[in-house]
């Protein structure tokens, strides 16, 4: 009981030394707080406005709490003089300050590229914010490792875990401790109590949990405070369990089957999608690199073993996975999926052959190598937003000018349908690049090519999608999502438009209009998310057409394939279902469509938003 208190007391008087050891790490954490309650007190529509300048200093003060943790730590660990840790402390507040003015000065997307009201942080300036922290964060970590007397980077890559998981553990139970307090005064004594206060206490513990995790490293002045450093840095029993028993036999088991994939793939070719495997040798890379250094110090057989196997196996993996990355690429050209597997298969094959000959030396290089990876992939030209897009308009431009379709800088439509191969490339392509951001695009480029009626104008037939891969395995859920497009419709034809009322408990919703022949009523049952839609109409309660959506949903599962493809706009006329009986004719518009399936139990979902229903008297 005693050492649990002493171990609890030693966690809290952590947390309060780090507002003297990480002054600027605490000020810009503080003041990220401070911000974060603010717009908790602003309600949205007053807050809408300052999303803006607020997003802007949230993300300049967290890469400045970041950026000190590095500064303060390579200060200490280097000089430990107190004009070095006070130009540490400055140039974190400095990292914050240009930051905030960066951001805001150059990272505005104007509204009418993004639809919004207002302006807002660009996804580009938010990935290179987050690759800013990810190189601080990293460099602290290896900051932290010195000097290598009494430490190196895979004892302090093990301390930051062990500090964030008590942060974790505590924060989580200080949460759940004033949630429960809360909860008890609105119930007993305060109804009217505001849900922000529950917001507020999240806030405020995350502060306090971020000061638990900084005050939990220990005084990296050479010399200084070895013995906590020593218990910091060492593995509990239990995790040292954890690694030898549980997480290196799944990732040996792991490796067996990636493998068993690779001697597969040689006798039967590659049947694997490249979705699966790009996330799966992700996860390996990530993991077994992460594994790896966690079991540095470890010297069980097993775990030797492992330290021997992780490399070579890599090796091997990655051959594969570069065909695989080569078939993809023919197939659909480079993007930004692509792109990012490319820069992780780099890092593993670096990785791999860094730790075959060096070991565990080749820690440094392989964190030095992270951080160029992700400064590469925000920068001009050679970035994430850049390159694929580079890709697909010179991917575009070749088929166009094959087809004959682009001369002089103009695209002609096509005087007849090219094959569809030919049209999957250019409705790929166009819908790519038509969705990038902040990527300078040809003069005989336009973004609106991706509404289907415009490039059907344009290209001369309709857009036509990649089929889907087969469907293998224990997948998940294949969709359609259709969104009706901004354009005018001929309704000339109709004398009514009827908007059908709110769904009752049974999932029908009616409109009734007054005609020549008596009173019409119009019923819309549709009980989601199994049973398609049904139409009812009724005249002087007699039913003269009754239709269910079976044939429309077959109509636009033929032409829009169940896939992964996120939502794609269609056309007016597939949008729309005309229905017809001796005495009435019916034209219903749909805004939004979806109709979805669960592979692993067959079960279809259906949802459709009716937007109007227009009729006519025969």
């Amino acid at each position: 009981m005693n050492s649990f208190v002493r171990s609890v007391s030693q966690v809290l008087k952590g947390a309060a030394q780090a507002f003297q050891t990480f002054p600027a790490a605490i000020g810009c954490a503080l003041a990220f707080a401070i911000v974060t309650m603010v717009r908790i007190q602003m309600d949205w529509p007053q807050q809408e406005s300052y999303n803006f300048l607020l997003n802007c200093l949230h993300w300049a003060l967290a890469l400045g709490a970041v950026f000190s943790l590095a500064a303060i730590t390579y200060a200490q660990s280097r000089y430990a003089t107190a004009r070095a840790f006070l130009y540490a402390n400055l140039s974190g507040a400095a990292a914050a300050v240009v930051a905030f003015l960066l951001l805001y000065q150059f990272s505005g997307l104007d509204p009418s590229v993004t639809g919004t009201r207002f302006v807002v942080v660009s996804a580009l300036a938010a990935a290179r914010m987050m690759a800013a922290i990810t190189v601080s964060f990293l460099a602290f970590i290896y900051f932290a490792g010195y000097p290598r007397e009494v430490s190196d980077f895979a004892r302090s890559f093990f301390m930051t875990h062990k500090a964030f998981f008590i942060a974790l553990l505590y924060g989580s139970v200080l949460m759940s401790g004033t949630s429960g307090v809360a909860g008890a005064i609105q119930a007993l004594l305060w109804e009217g109590m505001s849900e922000k206060v529950y917001m507020y206490l999240a806030t405020l513990t995350g502060f306090l949990a971020f000061t638990i995790f900084v005050g939990y490293f220990p005084d990296f002045r050479p010399g200084a405070d070895d013995e906590r450093r020593e218990v910091a840095q060492s593995q509990p029993r239990f995790v040292e369990v954890l690694l030898e028993y549980i997480l290196v036999p799944v990732m040996l088991a792991l490796t067996a089957v990636l493998l068993l994939w690779a001697g597969r793939t040689i006798l039967g070719g590659m049947n694997v999608s490249f979705f699966q495997l790009s996330s799966i040798a992700t996860s390996y890379t990530v993991g077994g690199i992460w594994l790896y250094i966690l079991v540095t110090h470890n010297q069980s057989s097993l775990t030797k073993l492992y330290r021997r196997v992780y490399p070579i196996a890599a090796l091997i993996i990655l051959v594969f996975e570069a065909w695989a990355l080569v078939l993809q690429l023919e197939k659909f050209g480079l993007k930004a999926a692509e792109y990012s597997f490319a820069i992780v298969w780099v890092v593993a094959l670096v990785s791999a052959l860094l730790l075959m000959f060096i070991k565990e030396k080749a820690y440094p290089a392989i964190v030095a190598m992270i951080c160029a990876m992700a400064i590469i992939t925000v920068l001009p030209v050679v970035g994430v937003h850049v390159l694929p897009v580079n890709a697909q308009v010179n991917r575009l431009e070749k088929t166009l000018v094959s087809q004959g379709m682009l001369q002089g800088g103009q695209i002609n439509p096509a005087p007849a349908p090219p094959e569809q191969s030919v049209r999957e490339v250019i409705t790929d392509a166009v819908s790519y690049i038509a969705s990038a951001q902040n990527a300078q695009l040809p003069a005989w480029f336009d973004k609106d090519y991706n509404q289907p009626d415009v490039f059907k104008n344009r290209f001369g037939f309709e857009m036509t999608w990649p089929q889907p891969e087969p469907i293998k395995g224990q997948q998940g859920y294949l969709s359609t999502n259709l969104s009706l497009p901004s354009q005018g419709i001929d309704i000339s034809g109709y004398r009514w438009v009827l908007i059908v009322g709110p769904s009752t408990d049974k999932g029908q919703g009616s409109a009734t209009v007054q005609g020549d022949r008596g009173v019409y009523r119009v019923d819309w049952n549709f009980e989601p998310p199994n049973n398609p839609p049904l139409v009812r109409v009724s005249l002087d309660d007699r039913v003269i057409l009754e239709q269910d959506l079976n044939s429309y949903i077959d109509r636009i599962m033929a032409k829009y394939p169940l896939s992964e493809r996120p939502q794609q706009a269609a056309t007016v006329e597939d949008m729309s279902l005309k229905m017809d009986s001796p005495e009435v004719e019916l034209l219903l518009l749909f805004s939004y469509v979806d109709i979805s399936i669960d592979v692993r139990s067959d079960i279809h979902n259906y949802w459709f938003s009716l937007s109007a229903v227009y009729m006519n008297e025969k």
